[in-house]
């Protein structure tokens, strides 16, 4: 296992969407490590190094709301793009009043999640690059609430804070011994056609070990 961080993740509405929703966005009760995973990664991502998710922890109430949010229904057409990048007369815009429309969702509000995880390295991976250089640029990114992107909590609209966890602050479900969550996508298998990954999340006394149910999965 390689160095390890804790990333305090916070914002005011997240939105996990779970896949089998397909018009109107209902979200999972908690972050999924693929969420997490992107979230380290805005801070600090280098191909020399890979990102493991061990442990979330879940420190607020699980708690939803409903919001309604203006979407559009279609999207610019890859073949226009590809129309266009020939010297082709091809329309790359789309004019949002005509195809808009207004869909519920089921969000998360005042969430607050402390990551735990781990970085490998990749066979992209140089002589320059150890793992005491990389462990020490991301504690600085951390501290400086540095990142490449701003970090979301599932969709861009909603903003994600973070900072290096110095400490673990109790979790609201501290008393609670076992939390089934359900199946819940882990990530998806860029390298077999995409394919879903999920995994059953079990939560005790508030923190998901990730690494030992995917173990079991």
């Amino acid at each position: 296992m390689g160095y390890g961080i804790k990333v305090k993740v916070y914002g005011d509405y997240a939105c996990f969407t779970r896949p089998e929703m397909k018009v109107e966005r209902v979200s999972y009760d908690v972050i999924t490590p693929s969420a997490a995973r992107g979230i380290i990664e805005a801070i600090y991502w280098k191909p020399a190094i890979r990102w493991v998710i061990d442990k979330i922890h879940v420190i607020n109430e699980i708690k939803f709301t409903n919001i309604r949010r203006n979407e559009v229904s279609q999207k610019i057409s890859a073949a226009n793009v590809k129309k266009a990048m020939n010297g082709g007369n091809a329309e790359l815009y789309q004019i949002a009043p005509e195809i808009r429309q207004q869909r519920a969702s089921m969000v998360l509000r005042d969430v607050c999640y402390i990551i735990e995880a781990h970085f490998e390295m990749t066979e992209k991976a140089g002589v320059e690059d150890t793992q005491e250089k990389h462990y020490n640029i991301v504690l600085r990114r951390l501290r400086q609430g540095q990142c490449y992107h701003q970090p979301c909590l599932g969709t861009r609209e909603f903003a994600a804070n973070f900072a290096l966890a110095e400490e673990n602050p109790a979790s609201f479900y501290s008393d609670k011994e076992e939390v089934d969550l359900g199946w819940m996508l882990w990530d998806i298998d860029f390298q077999n056609e995409m394919n879903p990954i999920f995994y059953r999340a079990m939560m005790q006394k508030g923190i998901i070990t990730v690494q030992d149910l995917l173990k079991g999965r």
